[in-house]
């Protein structure tokens, strides 16, 4: 349809009129929002170009995605309307699709990064199997050194907290930050994941469950990326908050799963050179850490 068309059709609003050659737009992506502007007449193609060239290196280009333009008579985003061009001043968003959960969790050691989140000696008294997640966490870092895994790990306010707990050995860790923001999703952090070639999935554990995991996993799965969290390795000071984090998580299509599934599906064969070593971590089961108390 034409843009005067769209303009009129039922949701096609959103937008106020603009002179000149070139048309104001709001590009909104995940939490972001930057204004910029376009050819008057712009089309689908244009407006793609304009996000990419926006939020580049946010953008996962292995998923699928729709643009959205505001619409003031729905006041929310609607699908952009077929043959849609710029000619007035307008908000579009772009939008990724759910991935189909027949292609979730395929994990590799290659295009896999372990987030360690805020194990520290403070927690210790007030977190619900805090002893237990230690243990699981001591698990997963000595599986993702045996398996070259790079782990970035964070500590919320260690001045007041404390660092990190002894048992949770932090050798050749690829990063250990010092936070006050609830998600583990800062610029350093960003900046070391840019690193890594090919990074697509985030295994992610620690405390606390409804807080800063929560906090990050959101905030990565908005920038594209697949995440996991270790369901036996992260906790609250309250089951309920816990249960009910897991619970919203897994329902967005974040994957929640246990420490033993984490670490077999990445050697994935009985022939890895290194499958041995990891069936000595899962020779004793993890502990349930609560977990069975809702079944």
């Amino acid at each position: 349809m034409a843009a005067a068309e769209a303009a009129a059709a039922p949701g096609g609003g959103g937008c106020s009129p603009a002179g000149g050659g070139s048309v104001p737009v709001l590009f909104c992506f995940s939490v972001f929002a930057r204004p910029s502007s376009v050819p008057h007449g712009a089309g689908y193609e244009l407006l793609i170009q304009k996000f990419l060239s926006l939020y580049g290196d946010q953008i996962d280009m292995h998923r699928k995605f729709v643009v959205q333009l505001f619409a003031e008579e729905w006041s929310q985003y609607i699908d952009l309307p077929k043959g849609f061009l710029v000619s007035e001043r307008c908000k579009v968003r772009l939008v990724p699709l759910q991935i189909q959960m027949t292609t979730l969790g395929n994990l590799t050691p290659s295009s896999t990064v372990f987030f360690c989140c805020d194990m520290q000696e403070r927690f210790r008294p007030a977190i619900k199997y805090f002893g237990d997640i230690i243990s699981v966490g001591q698990r997963l870092l000595q599986g993702a050194r045996l398996l070259g895994i790079p782990v970035i790990v964070t500590e919320q306010y260690p001045k007041g907290l404390g660092s990190t707990v002894q048992e949770i050995d932090l050798t050749g860790a690829k990063l250990v930050l010092p936070k006050t923001k609830f998600s583990m999703v800062l610029p350093e952090v960003e900046a070391a994941l840019a690193e890594i070639p090919g990074v697509r999935s985030v295994v992610l554990f620690g405390v606390e469950t409804h807080v800063c995991i929560q906090q990050t996993a959101l905030e990565l799965i908005g920038r594209g990326l697949e995440v996991h969290i270790v369901a036996d390795a992260t906790s609250s000071r309250s089951m309920m908050d816990r249960m009910f984090a897991l619970e919203r998580l897994a329902r967005t299509g974040i994957i929640v799963t246990t420490s033993e599934a984490i670490l077999l599906q990445l050697v994935a064969d009985k022939e890895h050179p290194k499958f041995k070593e990891i069936q000595n971590l899962i020779k004793a089961s993890a502990p349930e850490s609560g977990l069975l108390s809702k079944v």
